[in-house]
């Protein structure tokens, strides 16, 4: 397997003005004609900063089914090529990165990174190119854009951004007594702000009123006085709107606090990665929190070989030692596009926009197909509650379902919430 690995600096392209490290890899199988023009897809993935521990599992998910897919003798008699940028977890250089992607390396088709930030910033960039664009875990994105060639692979089904927090909502209003208020934090990024809004319309839905409602801006790093904001508010329910690094610090703060609403969690990303996990062991006891994909015995029939490889070359890798949040989806979202080019037997982008809308996909992560506007029919988001985490590197914790309970929806559930969240302790 031949594996070349490049890394520069250049300046922002297209308005972005700051420099960004660029980081290329192709892989080969000897199976593969070497004298066939390989297919070429592009994306930006954040490959350091706060999104990392995410952005380099998906992209080892998406790189075994690179070389998968060339030993087998790729796709329609090509060999693939994946061609990749660090986008450092930072906006600002993204419209770069596809503008070149497009106009010097001329990649056949353009996906996205990970996350909502960096998806957001490509979209002006591939409509003006036309180009198909499949994103990767980024919410609402095409909301504002409603572009007709724009497919999502993240499970929240036609209603997007109530989707995160939804389950919390359901499971909240199943006590007795039913809360009646709730608070509302987010991080003032695209992601959370969505995901917050969505928790407004779950509020309306559910008749709860919401007393505290409150955006704090990106990097910060004091959570404390957040924290006491929350407590003065007295709300049954706290929803978390957050990326990593802040999620990380809410959740250190309540424990420093020693809050006690009757539950929290909602739309925190970041608590899905093992190294999170890892890190904040206990204090993860009682938080409800959203999850795409968990290693029930349910979910895990059609996924077991994949990470099987993926965990075996993890340590050697540096990435997150189970990948079940980021690995699979990155396969799977591979996987799909791998799909549309067989199908086509094309890497037309109008005869893969057609084709995603057409089909049903079939992957080691479930089954989706699309609705207008690029959203999955149907959602296949879950509320997940942490219980019994011990402190220290207990990693085999985490392989199954001993310290995390499925709360919704009700055909995925593993259990019943411990509540009040102070029971969870």
């Amino acid at each position: 397997m031949l594996h070349e690995l490049k890394s520069r600096t250049l300046a922002g392209v297209g308005g972005a003005a700051a420099a960004f490290a660029m980081i290329m890899v192709s892989a080969f199988s000897p199976a593969v004609a070497q004298d066939k023009e390989p297919i070429k897809i592009g994306f930006s993935m954040a490959l350091t900063g706060p999104l990392a521990a995410n952005g380099k599992q998906a992209l080892l998910g998406m790189r075994i089914w690179e070389e998968e897919t060339n030993a087998k003798g790729g796709l329609i008699g090509r060999p693939v090529k994946l061609v990749y940028y660090d986008d450092q977890s930072n906006p600002s250089v993204v419209p770069g990165i596809y503008t070149k992607l497009l106009d010097v390396d001329k990649v056949d088709l353009v996906i996205s990174g990970y996350a909502t930030n960096m998806v957001a910033p490509a979209m002006p960039i591939v409509i003006q190119k036309k180009k198909t664009f499949i994103s990767l875990f980024a919410l609402d994105v095409n909301a504002e854009f409603k572009y007709k060639n724009y497919f999502s692979v993240l499970p929240t089904g036609p209603s997007t951004k109530p989707s995160f927090t939804e389950g919390l909502f359901q499971v909240a209003m199943q006590q007795n007594p039913k809360p009646t208020t709730v608070a509302l934090t987010s991080e003032d990024a695209e992601f959370s702000r969505n995901a917050c809004e969505g928790a407004r319309e779950n509020a309306k839905t559910f008749g709860v009123k919401i007393v505290y409602d409150k955006s704090f801006p990106p990097g910060t790093t004091d959570f404390s006085p957040i924290v006491r904001a929350l407590q003065a508010s007295n709300a049954d329910i706290v929803v978390v709107c957050s990326y990593p690094l802040s999620s990380v610090g809410i959740t250190l703060a309540v424990s420093e606090a020693n809050y006690k609403p009757k539950i929290i969690g909602g739309a925190m990303v970041g608590l899905q990665a093992t190294v999170f996990k890892q890190k904040l062991g206990s204090k993860l006891n009682g938080i409800v929190n959203y999850e795409t994909w968990v290693p029930s015995d349910k979910m895990m029939v059609p996924a077991a070989d994949f990470f099987k490889k993926y965990q075996g070359r993890a340590a050697a890798e540096g990435v997150d030692p189970l990948g079940y949040y980021l690995g699979g989806w990155g396969y799977a979202y591979a996987s799909v596009v791998g799909d549309a080019i067989a199908g086509t037997k094309s890497v037309d982008d109008a005869k893969i926009a057609d084709y995603f809308r057409k089909t049903t996909f079939k992957t080691i992560m479930g089954s989706w197909s699309y609705s207008p506007g690029g959203e999955w029919t149907k959602s296949g988001m879950m509320q997940v509650q942490y219980h019994g985490v011990k402190d220290g590197n207990d990693l085999e914790q985490w392989r199954g379902m001993a310290v995390q309970t499925v709360l919704t929806p009700s055909d995925l559930a593993t259990g019943k919430v411990i509540y009040p969240y102070e029971k969870a302790k």
